[in-house]
C-alpha cells in the first residue's frame, strides 16, 4: 500500500491524498459504505460502482467471523471473491461489537473471551488473534483490536487500556503482509486523550503504530 499527499490546506489541518492497494485506488478523504457482514444493504454491487461510486467498503471481522467464518472465507477466495468486489476493502477490528456485549464477555490481559451473539458459542479474540482473522478475510486494510473504552473512562482506566495493544506484537507481524491501522480513540477525561500515531519510519516496523497518552489542554 502507499499513500500520496496531494493536496493541503494552509489555513488548516485539511488534506487530500490518494491511497493505492492491491485493489484499486482510494481518494481521501473518502465516504465508506459499510458492508458489515460483506453486503451494503439495499444496495446492489453495480449501484455501489454506478451510483455511489464507491472506491472502498468496509467489513466487519466480528460478524465475518462468526457468519460466514473464515473457513469458508478461505475456501472461496478471500471477501472480495466472496462478495464478487473487485475494489479495496477494510475490515473494522470488531473491538466496539465484542466489548459490547456486555453480560457475555470478560475482558482479561490477554484480550476478551465472548460468546456469540448468534448461538451463544465460546470464542476468543486478542489483537494477534484478529490480525490473523483479517489475513484470513483478505483486506486491503486492517484495524486492530483495541477496547472501546467508556466515555467516561478515567484517565487511570483509559491509560491502562492502551497496554495490550500497544504491546502486541501482531502489529509488527502485520505490517509485513497487510496494512494495519488502529482506531483513534479517546475517553471524555479532560486530563487525557488516546490517540494512535502512525509514524513515518517504514524501517522499524515494531514503531510503525503507536498509541500515546497525552494531556488534553
Amino acid at each position: 500500500m502507499n499513500f500520496e499527499l496531494k493536496h493541503t490546506d494552509d489555513k488548516s489541518c485539511a488534506r487530500a491524498g490518494v491511497i493505492t492497494t492491491d485493489h484499486g485506488q482510494i481518494e481521501t478523504p473518502i465516504f465508506m459504505p459499510v458492508g458489515t457482514v460483506g453486503s451494503v444493504k439495499g444496495v446492489l454491487q453495480r449501484d455501489l460502482k454506478e451510483e455511489v461510486h464507491a472506491q472502498i467498503i468496509l467489513g466487519n471481522t466480528y460478524h465475518l467471523y462468526l457468519r460466514p467464518g473464515t473457513e469458508i472465507l478461505e475456501q472461496a477466495g478471500g471477501l472480495h471473491r466472496f462478495i464478487n468486489w473487485d475494489r479495496p476493502i477494510l475490515t473494522d477490528s470488531g473491538g466496539f461489537q465484542v466489548f459490547s456485549l456486555t453480560g457475555i464477555r470478560k475482558l482479561k490481559e490477554e484480550g476478551c473471551y465472548f460468546q456469540s451473539h448468534i448461538d451463544g458459542s465460546r470464542h476468543f479474540f486478542s489483537p494477534e488473534r484478529v490480525m490473523d482473522i483479517e489475513r484470513s478475510i483478505g483486506a486491503d486494510i486492517i484495524m486492530a483490536l483495541d477496547e472501546c473504552t467508556p466515555g467516561t473512562s478515567d484517565y487511570a482506566y483509559a491509560k491502562k487500556s492502551l497496554g495490550p495493544i500497544a504491546g502486541s506484537t501482531a502489529v509488527g507481524r502485520a505490517i509485513r503482509k497487510r496494512n494495519p491501522f488502529m482506531a483513534i480513540t479517546k475517553a471524555s477525561s479532560p486530563s487525557y486523550k488516546g490517540a494512535l500515531i502512525r509514524t513515518s519510519d517504514s524501517n522499524r516496523p515494531s514503531s510503525l503504530l503507536r498509541r500515546m497518552p497525552t494531556a488534553m489542554p
